[in-house]
């Protein structure tokens, strides 16, 4: 076959071409020289990164004809014949195609015999993670006291899968990812050697697809040279990675804080156009934005930046963009993420997100208006007149001072809910704790169950009440309370859940926090007897030493909190 892979032409064959692990290659180089060699080496870390390429040049470098060197000379016929293959005491074992311990058995047979062409049997073992248990324990003992010609060289992705007995008897090196920058400034090199015209932006682009693996860049580079005419841009490495260019995000954003739902959905349009895939798109959103969280956090910290390249338009739009609206759009575009997975139509979740996120209040529109902040503080104003009168002149000249017509209309203007309050005190005549605690053990269930709509109605819900046909529920705040007892559909829709959780039928009644406090204090006065003055069935029902107190220090004085 004429033609070969990229990353198979230039597979480093010294250790000075291992890229981005020099803390490896510098304590193996030390050992070579100091003829301070292991009998077993774990090399372990992320797919590419060079661990089978140092497993080999080390089999060269100790067995090369002019060692003790530090790099294998790659001209002698020892080294020579490790590079083609054709040296049989170099053995390169694949775990993950002969992991039974039969096979690890067979290699383990030959270990005693002496090498017939070089100095040392250097034994490299693949994939080890692959290995069964019984291959693994095949191997535990020789591993411990192998021959003195013999060194195992152990490569891996996953080294937590490996026993730790083996990972005692071995030197572990750890293989790190390979910085972008090392990657492009690698990828140079190959495209100067090999007279192939490439835009510094389009390995800037692959190197960042790549995610630290020099083996896998160079796949990307390769796919992108061929699909290229005479020269690699930035397009064709975007075509070939499927990511989605920086400018076509920049310009998404842009609709975004301009709240420009037609431009969003019509770019989005564009980008499904173009065969771009929604999965691909909102990860390349989600690490866009978290890019800009960083830069914003660091800005000095480019390396760490994994999607973005910084020109000016972003540094820009960096700027406008507060960090608590980045942190709202990122949790937005995660929940939609999640939501992509397991649906068929990823684009109709996508088209609804980028409307969201163009209608999506910023968190300064929460903050009070400026006419409301002068409300506010004439009410403080007109309190602080009444405790200066309190103090002064007496309960009866404050109360004449005090500005009644405002206080009135103030009064019927909030006031715009009332609980039905006989219905209250019906249910509360006929209330049993044994209800109250069926429907509050129920109550996580039952809202789990609703609709989102519904369940957000009941955030600061709770039932505080029921009867064997009714449930009282509690809420903080007047106007949800209002919205949900206007609702038809939430009612029978809380209704259904709890018949199907409790198995029996409860009719809601919803109550303003305040007006509650205010009407149960008042039952609480009045209905706990009967006309006759005999105790009520629900007073007959108290616990014993609420009935004693009440005995003890009176009825009035006894307040009762659940």
């Amino acid at each position: 076959m004429a033609y070969q892979a990229l990353y198979r032409v230039w597979r480093p064959q010294n250790f000075l071409d291992v890229v981005g692990q020099e803390h490896v290659t510098k304590t193996l180089q030390n050992a070579l020289l100091q003829q301070k060699i292991s009998h077993a080496y774990l090399f372990s870390g992320p797919r590419g990164t060079g661990k089978t390429s140092a497993a080999k040049i080390l089999a060269k470098a100790i067995n090369c004809e002019h060692a003790p060197v530090s790099e294998p000379c790659n001209e002698c016929a020892a080294c020579r014949g490790i590079t083609n293959g054709t040296i049989p005491d170099v053995l390169e074992f694949d775990a993950a195609s002969n992991s039974r311990v039969e096979e690890m058995r067979d290699v383990l047979d030959k270990v005693k015999f002496a090498p017939t062409a070089v100095k040392y049997k250097v034994y490299i073992i693949d994939e080890v993670h692959m290995l069964s248990i019984s291959a693994f324990n095949a191997l535990l003992k020789t591993l411990e006291e192998p021959p003195k010609h013999v060194i195992f060289i152990l490569a891996t992705t996953e080294p937590h899968k490996i026993p730790l007995t083996i990972i005692s008897r071995c030197q572990r090196f750890d293989f790190r990812r390979i910085t972008a920058g090392s990657i492009v400034n690698r990828m140079k090199l190959i495209v100067e050697e090999s007279g192939i015209e490439c835009e510094e932006m389009a390995l800037q682009m692959i190197a960042r697809a790549a995610d630290g693996g020099m083996r896998d860049a160079l796949s990307l580079l390769d796919q992108a040279i061929s699909y290229s005419q005479d020269r690699v841009t930035l397009e064709d490495a975007l075509t070939v990675t499927g990511a989605v260019s920086q400018g076509f995000l920049n310009k998404m954003t842009k609709a975004i804080q301009e709240k420009d739902v037609v431009q969003g959905l019509e770019s989005l349009d564009e980008l499904l156009f173009h065969g771009k895939d929604p999965a691909r798109f909102i990860e390349d959103f989600i690490l866009f934005f978290r890019d800009m969280l960083l830069y914003k956090a660091a800005p000095n910290l480019e390396e760490s930046l994994e999607r973005v390249m910084l020109d000016d338009e972003f540094r820009d739009m960096a700027e406008k963009i507060p960090i608590e609206e980045i942190y709202e759009l990122i949790e937005f575009l995660n929940k939609t993420q999640q939501d992509m997975r397991w649906t068929n139509h990823p684009r109709i979740f996508l088209e609804v997100a980028i409307v969201k996120l163009c209608q999506l209040e910023t968190a300064p529109s929460s903050q009070p208006s400026t006419e409301g902040m002068e409300q506010l503080l004439a009410k403080i104003n007109q309190l602080e007149h009444e405790l200066h009168q309190l103090k002064t002149t007496g309960a009866v000249k404050a109360e004449e001072a005090a500005p009644q017509p405002q206080k009135t209309a103030h009064r019927t203007s909030r006031s715009t809910f009332q609980a039905p309050v006989g219905k209250i005190n019906e249910v509360l005549k006929n209330a049993t704790k044994s209800d109250l605690n069926l429907v509050k053990a129920n109550w996580g269930e039952m809202r789990g169950g609703l609709l989102k709509s519904h369940a957000a109605l009941l955030n600061e819900a709770e039932p505080v009440a029921a009867s064997t046909a009714a449930v009282i529920i509690k809420f903080k705040h007047e106007m949800i309370c209002q919205m949900a007892m206007n609702r038809q559909d939430f009612l029978e829709a809380v209704a259904a859940a709890l018949l199907k959780l409790t198995s029996k039928h409860f009719s809601l009644i919803g109550v303003p926090e305040e007006q509650w406090m205010a009407i149960r204090e008042e039952f609480l006065k009045t209905g706990q007897h009967n006309e006759d003055g005999s105790p009520s069935e629900n007073a007959q029902e108290e616990e014993p030493h609420i009935a004693e107190a009440k005995k003890l220090f009176g009825a009035e004085f006894v307040e009762i909190i659940d």
